[in-house]
């Protein structure tokens, strides 16, 4: 019985000390704003907001199709201003920005110039964000999974570099998940990157030996819907395993955040 007693009060000292040590971190906010690569339901965004503290309340305001410049002109930035006007019950409040897939060229009423409006735009997304007091934190965006010849096609690169050179003049933090993605992708290769997706791969793609990005994905016919899977958007599994990328990114670049984040 002694050593019951004993084994309990053991049992009730850690738990206490764990509860302490869990009530020990203040509350802080993470907002993600991007596109789709992002969004709930088709990015990595929801598998990192499931992987945080109970401290931490993360919000997911990225939405599918939009650019740096689209985001801001059809309102939904103003959104995110609007919600860090409401600061007072966080210690800090972290704004985690990726854009680049439709910024690029051919998207009528979204694409952005790389040279010029691309950077701007990053530019003052960060600008407003530390005017408001909250911290920035610039992504470069998530690799497309689509391979010629066995090997990856980074078209969002130049869109990646882009966003260091702005992170390096604003002196802010950068999670380059475009380099971790794009390595981590080459490793598993075509078939197994095609596991990432929202849905299977249609029998042709599934049999291709590393052409993705020549393998046309069917259009759904009228009445019909559409399929699931491309080289862009994330299932679950995909959502989870990018989410632990950038996780792993941001401990490293904000250290502050190492135990609201869990391994």
């Amino acid at each position: 019985m002694r050593r019951y007693r004993s084994a309990l009060l053991m049992l009730c000292i850690a738990a206490s000390a764990a509860a302490q040590s869990t009530s020990s971190l203040q509350p802080v906010r993470i907002i993600l704003v991007g596109d789709s690569t992002v969004a709930v339901k088709s990015g990595w965004g929801s598998g990192f907001c499931a992987n945080v503290a109970p401290e931490v309340t993360c919000i997911n305001m990225a939405k599918g199709g939009r650019s740096s410049g689209s985001y801001r002109a059809e309102g939904s930035w103003d959104k995110v201003l609007d919600e860090l006007k409401r600061y007072s019950e966080f210690q800090s409040t972290y704004v985690l920005i990726q854009f680049g897939h439709n910024d690029q060229p051919g998207k009528p009423g979204r694409s952005t110039s790389l040279e010029t409006e691309f950077p701007a735009n990053l530019r003052h997304y960060v600008e407003q964000v530390k005017s408001t007091g909250a911290k920035p934190v610039l992504i470069t965006p998530l690799a497309r999974r689509s391979f010629r010849d066995g090997k990856l096609l980074n078209t969002l690169e130049p869109w990646a570099e882009a966003a260091r050179k702005v992170s390096a003049e604003q002196d802010i933090p950068l999670l380059d998940l475009n380099a971790d993605s794009v390595a981590a992708v080459e490793k598993m290769g075509p078939f197994e990157a095609n596991t990432l997706a929202m849905g299977p791969p249609p029998p042709d793609v599934a049999q291709s030996v590393g052409n993705g990005d020549s393998v046309a994905i069917p259009k759904a016919a009228p009445g019909e819907t559409a399929p699931l899977f491309d080289y862009t958007h994330l299932g679950a599994k995909g959502s989870a395993f990018f989410a632990r990328m950038v996780a792993a990114e941001l401990v490293q670049a904000v250290p502050d955040l190492r135990r609201y984040l869990k391994p």
